[in-house]
């Protein structure tokens, strides 16, 4: 009876998507038509569990184009408008964002610096400019407060510090973690809105030690910090939403987890081409020691 009511719909709706609404197997139905699946639905098939794997190891972070990606890496040659369709299909849905909210609050005893980096969000090279702000993260036993650093080049965390204060100390230890981990030459630019951690005494003297540029977004302008602030809207989307009701120590665990095992090393990031931070990292340092192609007919000539 639900083979009938199959066959007499297939017009209407996808068979696959029938077959799984009234529990039936694919193959099943085809059979009772008297023809085995095409060549076509067995690749689906295929394509699907490549899918369902894909969006289980990622934890259902990804959409149709990093999951082409992803199959792209496997060598399973595939358009984003099957892997959209067959997500339909298979009920794959990726998690959505929601808005990021600021945090940081001035102190207006402090000085502020001007907006240097001017919403240039692509540096040639590493180290060239950083960027930094302040988020939190809700626990069952109160706030964590996240401070993060980020090379703006590659969208790397460099530097994060998580406590249960928002405090000045807070910044400069995030701050800190990325100056053991990089080369900071004199000239870098390091861009933060005017909140209090960042204008404080102890962080500007710091920068100005290492010959480090101080910027800062202007009043009341999240855009001059889109970079930093689009990871916290992807920490929120990717992670937080799966840890509500945990405690202070299951979260910390889970943002390290996150950031130095995921984000940083198999988070595929559209801005990048598609690479991980480290991957693209790593392909602009190959750039710079491998040796441009000898011409060999100027060679000869020479």
């Amino acid at each position: 009876m639900r083979f009938q009511f199959i066959h007499a719909e297939k017009a209407e709706f996808p068979v696959v998507v029938m077959c799984r609404c009234l529990d039936v197997s694919l193959a099943g139905y085809y059979e009772w038509v008297g023809r085995g699946p095409s060549q076509r639905a067995q690749e689906d098939q295929k394509l699907t569990e490549a899918l369902r794997e894909s969006h289980a190891e990622n934890r259902e972070r990804y959409g149709s184009r990093r999951h082409r990606q992803v199959l792209n890496r496997r060598d399973i040659a595939i358009g984003r408008r099957r892997v959209g369709r067959l997500m339909r299909e298979a009920e794959l849905r990726a998690k959505r964002r929601r808005p990021y909210r600021c945090t940081t609050q001035a102190d207006p005893t402090h000085s502020v610096a001007p907006n240097i980096l001017a919403r240039d969000f692509r540096p040639s090279r590493p180290d060239q400019a950083w960027a930094s702000d302040i988020t939190y993260l809700p626990t069952s036993e109160g706030w964590l407060y996240l401070a993060v650093v980020l090379d703006l080049f590659s969208r790397r965390v460099i530097g994060w510090s998580i406590g249960v204060r928002m405090t000045q100390r807070l910044a400069l230890d995030a701050l800190q973690m990325a100056l053991r981990r990089r080369r900071a030459a004199p000239g870098l630019i390091h861009h933060s809105d005017r909140g209090s951690q960042y204008t404080a005494a102890a962080h500007r003297r710091l920068l100005t030690s290492r010959g480090i540029v101080c910027s800062m977004s202007r009043r009341g302008n999240c855009w001059d910090n889109a970079v930093a602030e689009s990871f916290f809207a992807t920490l929120e989307t990717e992670l937080l939403v799966d840890l509500r009701g945990r405690d202070r120590e299951e979260v910390q665990q889970e943002v390290f987890r996150y950031v130095e095992g995921y984000y940083n090393r198999r988070r595929l990031h559209s801005t990048l081409g598609y690479l991980t931070p480290v991957e693209y990292e790593a392909r602009f340092h190959q750039a710079e020691v491998t040796p441009p192609p000898t011409n060999t007919s100027e060679a000869t000539a020479a």
